[in-house]
């Protein structure tokens, strides 16, 4: 899971894909940690990547570093019920408190992908599995 935060960590931002009926969608994330052997991903219960997570979890997640390498995470999105990860992802990310907090009523919904698999690939070359 190390090699797996690591290079999401170096590329910066990621892209979510996730599926709305019959039409995929996807959008550039940035909040992510790891935690208890598990890259945990960050959403706000008020957006619909949430409400598409929740009806459909297969999704995908893609990241590209400056050296052309990238990588794409599938995987099945499960939420996680601890409210320890999205306490530490605020922690991590306290730019996001003005937007999830009490006040707001925004919540931050925690994931992490199972029945996973992860490639690393070159921009002309073969992909690694890093999982």
């Amino acid at each position: 899971m190390s090699r797996l935060n690591d290079f999401i960590s170096e590329a910066g931002i990621f892209f979510l894909a996730t599926v709305d009926g019959d039409q995929p969608k996807l959008r550039p994330l940035g909040a992510h940690i790891e935690m208890d052997g598990k890259v945990l991903f960050g959403i706000g219960n008020f957006k619909e990547v949430y409400k598409q997570l929740c009806a459909q979890p297969k999704c995908e997640i893609a990241a590209c570093k400056r050296d052309g390498k990238w990588l794409r995470y599938t995987g099945k999105a499960v939420f996680e019920t601890d409210p320890k990860y999205a306490e530490a992802i605020l922690d991590a990310n306290p730019q996001l408190k003005g937007i999830y907090n009490e006040t707001t009523g925004n919540k931050m919904m925690m994931f992490h992908l199972e029945d996973a698999s992860a490639v690393v690939i070159n921009v002309m070359g073969p992909g690694e599995s890093i999982l």
